[in-house]
């Protein structure tokens, strides 16, 4: 029987016990009949309204969700009591303070859900919030560059000048002086300058930093005497980042350093959303690999429908709003030697195909946010426009999923979003101590604190030379989510909740040479009204 014969079967019920539904009760069941069992539902209502002293005309939507809320509390008790099932899975809460906080896979139990009937109720509150979904920056469209010698001088000039102008806002930072004016200084003299790190070399127990500004260029000494907390800040400096630099100028060019300061984001609060709505972040499907974990993102898809989870995962379901996937949507085509014998499907487009046929079951008034990794259809090097038209076509016609570049600003409800997929943290991991593949969210951390995604110029991060550095990190996030490193881990540091959102691939032969081990099936949901993080383990 179809949803609509229900429907109607449920009316009719009413019609005959001798009552009738009023305007809102009617659109509810209307809007609502695809998720639930009208008539079971409206079975029960009757059934209570026979227990009032004053039985009512007609039938409003407060008394069929009241019996909704029963049915969702009597299903649970079952499961716990009748069934003895364990939850299916935990749900760490995020704790909110300045340290880093890691989903490991042993922090998640596997899941133990079973795909629900048709006879569960399924209430997507979501449905009834009109979206507030704004794309509030994206490069796309803007790119220009024709990767000549000027373009690039023009986009390392664009990013000190931006990347200034934050230092300068600084109370401790506004005086700072330009180089040639801090050589010419008198010996003992001391002062700020704010410069872009050329080289950074060890020598003798000492590190020398090369520095230029717009002016000129000098050396800045970190002697062994200097203080355990500027030698630290020196570890974690990367090539091509702008810092301020407190200084003593010596009897010759060399400035020896005090102290190091970060551009850095200060204390924010982030803005909340005004509705109980969720976001849910992930990033690295990977379709096409032989190592998609095709089952496990099928019971994701099936969540979101409300038909697969307990009772409380249902919940969650129905307060999904939007969807953010932060690139790798596909495994691509020749990506890296010996790809084709990794593959399930040898045709990108086949593989785009593939993934829109997942996307298109997904709830339509739920928000999907599609960005570009550097496995999918568009350039490499940053920042990405969005994924080619050609590739898209199917979804060209559906309302709810956008295609937007990467890095991109998005608003949902509020709530900012810094959407970037992550190649540049393999410029980090293995290079700055403390940072590695299995806590991305220091590495993501890092970038913030440098107010730059991706600052090394000649690493294993392609940049194009725009006239505009779309990856400075201007304006500070609710929320920044990445994901490149096929590893959950997150964090909250100073009001911004840091996000990498692992993915849905299982260990490749190159992963295991790098000792990675990704956890796949491990998602992060956020209530942007609360801003606490749940993750959900669909393997």
């Amino acid at each position: 029987m179809s949803a609509q014969d229900k429907l109607q079967k449920a009316i009719e019920t009413a019609i005959i016990a001798g009552y009738q539904l009023n305007s809102e009760a009617f659109e509810f069941l209307i809007q609502n009949a695809d998720n639930m069992n009208p008539e079971k539902v409206m079975n029960l209502v009757l059934a209570q309204v026979e227990l009032m002293q004053n039985k009512p005309i007609f039938i409003d939507r407060d008394q069929i969700v009241s019996v909704i809320h029963k049915m969702a509390v009597t299903e649970l008790q079952e499961i716990m009591v009748n069934q003895e099932l364990t939850p299916k899975c935990q749900i760490p809460q995020l704790e909110h303070t300045s340290e880093c906080l890691t989903s490991k896979a042993s922090q998640t139990q596997p899941s133990n859900s079973i795909e629900t009937d048709e006879n569960n109720y399924f209430y997507p509150y979501a449905k009834n919030i009109p979206s507030e979904l704004k794309v509030l920056e994206d490069a796309t469209g803007r790119l220009t560059s024709n990767g000549t010698l000027g373009e690039y001088i023009g986009l390392f000039q664009d990013r000190f000048k931006r990347i200034e102008k934050i230092l300068r806002q600084r109370m401790d930072v506004r005086g700072a002086t330009p180089l040639t004016e801090a050589l010419k200084s008198q010996p003992q003299s001391k002062m700020k300058i704010i410069c872009m790190l050329i080289e950074k070399r060890e020598s003798k127990n000492n590190t020398i930093l090369s520095v230029e500004d717009p002016h000129g260029s000098a050396t800045i000494l970190i002697s062994q005497k200097a203080s355990e907390e500027v030698k630290k800040k020196a570890l974690m400096l990367l090539p091509d980042t702008v810092f301020c630099a407190a200084v003593i100028k010596t009897r010759t060019d060399l400035l020896l350093a005090e102290d190091i300061i970060f551009p850095e984001v200060g204390r924010k609060q982030p803005v909340r959303a005004s509705e109980p709505i969720y976001a849910v972040l992930t990033s690295d499907i990977h379709v096409g690999s032989t190592k998609f974990t095709k089952e496990a993102f099928r019971r994701f898809i099936l969540w979101l429908r409300g038909k697969y989870g307990t009772t409380e995962m249902r919940e969650i379901a129905g307060r999904v709003k939007y969807l953010l996937i932060a690139g790798d949507i596909v495994d691509g085509v020749g990506i890296y030697p010996g790809q084709q014998l990794e593959l399930t499907i040898r045709d990108v487009h086949k593989q785009y195909n593939y993934v829109i046929k997942y996307l298109e079951k997904i709830p339509s008034y739920i928000e999907i946010v599609l960005s570009p990794g550097n496995h999918d259809a568009a350039r490499k090097s940053q920042p990405q426009p969005a994924i080619p038209d050609g590739y898209l076509t199917a979804i060209q016609s559906k309302p709810n999923i956008h295609s937007v570049g990467n890095p991109c600003y998005l608003s949902l409800h509020g709530v900012e979003v810094l959407m970037y997929h992550g190649v540049s943290l393999n410029d980090i991991i293995g290079v700055i101590p403390g940072m590695d593949n299995d806590h991305p969210e220091k590495s993501m951390k890092l970038l913030m604190q440098g107010r730059h995604l991706a600052p090394v110029y000649g690493g294993k991060t392609m940049l194009s030379p725009e006239n505009r550095d779309h990856l400075v990190i201007e304006r500070v996030p609710d929320i920044f989510h990445a994901g490149h490193i096929h590893v959950l881990g997150f964090c909250n540091y100073r009001g911004v909740l840091i996000i990498n959102s692992g993915g849905w691939q299982q260990q490749t032969e190159y992963m295991e040479k790098l000792g990675l081990v990704p956890t796949p099936g491990k998602v992060p949901v956020i209530n942007l009204q609360t801003m606490e993080t749940v993750v959900l383990d669909f393997m």
